[in-house]
């Protein structure tokens, strides 16, 4: 029956089979795409929703491994990379305190651009995508240029959702979007290039900003666009409702993203497995045939 079960595991591991296993990460890149709007000024996260998003996002690239890159893109009424792609974590953390609060939420902008900045030759039309084909400038003295010819759109091959195994999108945002194009579509865009988009929406319903400019208002998290926008690329939604949850959810992504799931070949266990058994075969086959029963002469 051993000797059955190992031609068995034998014939299994000549098939070359293979297994989706977490393996650590030898090399992956992660882009960091942070709201930076002015709802970002909300009390309901002491000391504020800026200053606790930047705390916990420094934390985070300080405690992610050696093997993973980093870049940082922030966006509010239009989107802008703030740091390019490296593994200089003081380049990192110190860009973080570049941030600048703006006017208006382009979620869309934010995430194309962290897109393109993940995968700049994935045939990402980023000017078209933010401004649309007619985008032509200004001529001279102000007056509009005459708009250039439509390009042809850039081609790539798609992929199934959450394929990409060596890179994802992080998304913080407090706010709903109020300028620019879709999130929706822009996830579409990063599902058929595999890439996962892992959002996080931070603040609490009842976000408040008191007197800023002569105004109040609220400053409510879009969480169902946030969590639209994780299950379309095979990624994960989170809510954090303080610094405490904000951090937490951070300590989970880098440990997250020091490992991954790869189709590995196994065949060498297969085969191992079959040793074990031929030896267990033969071993118990001298025990049990021996030529002369024991104890006789």
């Amino acid at each position: 029956a051993l000797l059955g079960l190992a031609l068995i595991s034998a014939v299994v591991g000549m098939a070359r089979p293979v297994a989706s296993v977490v393996l650590p990460a030898d090399y992956m890149t992660l882009v960091l795409a942070i709201d930076v709007s002015r709802s970002m000024l909300a009390e309901d996260v002491e000391p504020n929703r800026i200053k606790a998003a930047q705390a916990a996002v420094k934390d985070f690239i300080r405690e992610l491994p050696p093997s993973i890159r980093v870049g940082v893109v922030s966006f509010a009424g239009a989107a802008q990379l703030v740091q390019g792609i490296t593994d200089q974590r003081d380049e990192l953390v110190a860009s973080i305190d570049r941030f600048q609060l703006q006017r208006g939420t382009a979620t869309g902008s934010g995430l194309l651009m962290a897109l393109s900045t993940l995968l700049p030759n994935a045939g990402i039309d980023l000017e078209a995508a933010i401004y649309g084909q007619g985008f032509g400038g200004y001529g001279n003295y102000g007056s509009p240029a005459p708009a250039s010819p439509p390009k042809a759109k850039p081609s790539f091959t798609q992929v199934p959702a959450g394929s990409y195994s060596s890179g994802a999108i992080v998304l913080l945002s407090d706010g709903r979007r109020t300028t620019g194009p879709d999130p929706l579509e822009a996830a579409k865009q990063a599902a058929q290039r595999g890439v996962r988009v892992y959002t996080v929406a931070f603040g609490t319903p009842n976000g408040f900003i008191p007197g800023y400019e002569g105004y109040s208002f609220y400053a409510k998290v879009d969480e169902e666009t946030l969590q639209a926008i994780a299950k379309a690329t095979e990624g994960e939604f989170f809510r954090a409702g303080n610094s405490n949850d904000l951090k937490q959810i951070y300590e989970h992504l880098s440990t997250k993203f020091a490992l991954e799931r790869r189709d590995t070949e196994v065949s060498a266990l297969w085969a191992a497995l079959s040793l074990v058994l031929l030896l267990s075969a033969g071993g118990l086959s001298v025990r049990w045939f021996r030529r002369q029963p024991w104890g006789q002469a």
